[in-house]
């Protein structure tokens, strides 16, 4: 265990950030708990800017509001401005509507997502007020709503085996730095030589264009994630199978010696492989294998980490060769592993 997370632990200013970070459910206050965290960790506020997305004037006034009231100086304000033209039983329709319901549902039998357009119509059909388009908008964040990118969920999933999977690491993280001495979150990755098109900033009125071969080369990729220290272990492999996560494993034991490590890993045929479960016998003492319940990707932490290095080192880009994007993959991860606090702030505070 390194030194910053002994004096984090020893720490109640920063003790109290993450507990905070963990209760809230707001996107913007979880935003700016995060600020304050990295700034108590010596972030510099450029990085801090980087890291979520916001600029610098607006890291130091989340700043110089904690530094004159605590964690109390960080909540959301009202907004200023005009007030809703909504009563608050109207308000609390609008927002059943937007979460539980498409346009489809409510007369608009060709939409399938909400936009303000929709909603300032559906607003004047339902309750005869009239909104202009930019102050649909601004009804939309005061209502605490953002334009966001949903995300995918398995529909197979048991919640409540989900549920228990987080009672029982709750229960691992405790016993962390006693009985344990890592936990690792593992996973395998397919980083391609082109992985997709995202949103980026680029002159108006033209378009960026990648070129490419159209061909799908790229490099496999097998790793922990280190959920304590931030640590991230990732090597290359030709492909994926029961012998290659057995040498992994051995890597792993053999990277931690004299620790007893917990990993946890999703339900892949090779994980469960016949070839391995000598090995597992053998090191029974050192490593166990704590299985994610089916069809949960969201509570493998490394998961997160994949998705970072995507958008990071591969969206928009075209890689002329394997040997470049290996070496975009290698330059990622050398760089994260500088600054781990950051990443376990990212990735390691989901469950």
């Amino acid at each position: 265990m390194n030194k910053t997370l002994r004096v984090d632990k020893q720490n109640p200013e920063i003790q109290a950030i993450k507990m905070a970070m963990k209760k809230t459910q707001s996107k913007r206050m979880f935003e700016r708990y995060q600020a304050i965290l990295l700034h108590l960790h010596g972030v510099k506020y450029d990085q801090i800017s980087l890291i979520i997305g916001r600029s610098t004037v607006t890291i130091g006034s989340y700043v110089k509001a904690y530094r004159a009231k605590g964690l109390s100086g960080l909540e959301l304000g009202e907004s200023p401005g005009r007030p809703s033209f909504l009563t608050k039983e109207q308000e609390n329709q609008v927002r059943k509507l937007l979460v539980d319901h498409r346009p489809s549902d409510v007369g608009f039998p060709c939409e399938m997502n909400w936009t303000a357009p929709l909603l300032r119509d559906w607003i004047q059909r339902k309750f005869n007020i009239k909104y202009s388009e930019r102050g649909t908008r601004k009804l939309l964040h005061l209502l605490g709503f953002s334009f966001t990118k949903p995300t995918y969920t398995l529909a197979l999933a048991d919640s409540e085996k989900q549920e228990q999977f987080k009672q029982d690491f709750e229960t691992v993280k405790k016993l962390i730095q006693r009985e344990i001495g890592r936990i690792l979150f593992q996973d395998e990755s397919m980083i391609r030589d082109y992985q997709a098109l995202a949103h980026t900033w680029f002159p108006k009125g033209q378009q960026k264009i990648v070129p490419t071969y159209g061909k799908h080369r790229g490099v496999k990729l097998i790793g922990t994630l280190d959920y304590e220290s931030g640590e991230v272990f990732c090597i290359e492999e030709e492909q994926y199978d029961a012998n290659v996560f057995l040498a992994f494993l051995k890597q792993v034991v053999a990277r931690y010696p004299g620790e007893k490590i917990v990993m946890v890993l999703d339900n892949a045929r090779i994980h469960h492989a016949k070839l391995i479960q000598t090995f597992l016998n053998e090191h029974s003492g050192r490593l166990q294998l704590m299985f994610l319940p089916p069809y949960s990707p969201q509570l493998n932490l490394i998961e997160g980490l994949w998705g970072w290095l995507k958008k990071s080192v591969i969206h928009n880009v075209f890689y002329h060769t394997v040997a470049e994007i290996r070496t975009a993959v290698q330059n990622f991860i050398s760089e994260i592993n500088k600054t781990p606090m950051e990443t376990v702030d990212r990735l390691c505070i989901q469950i």
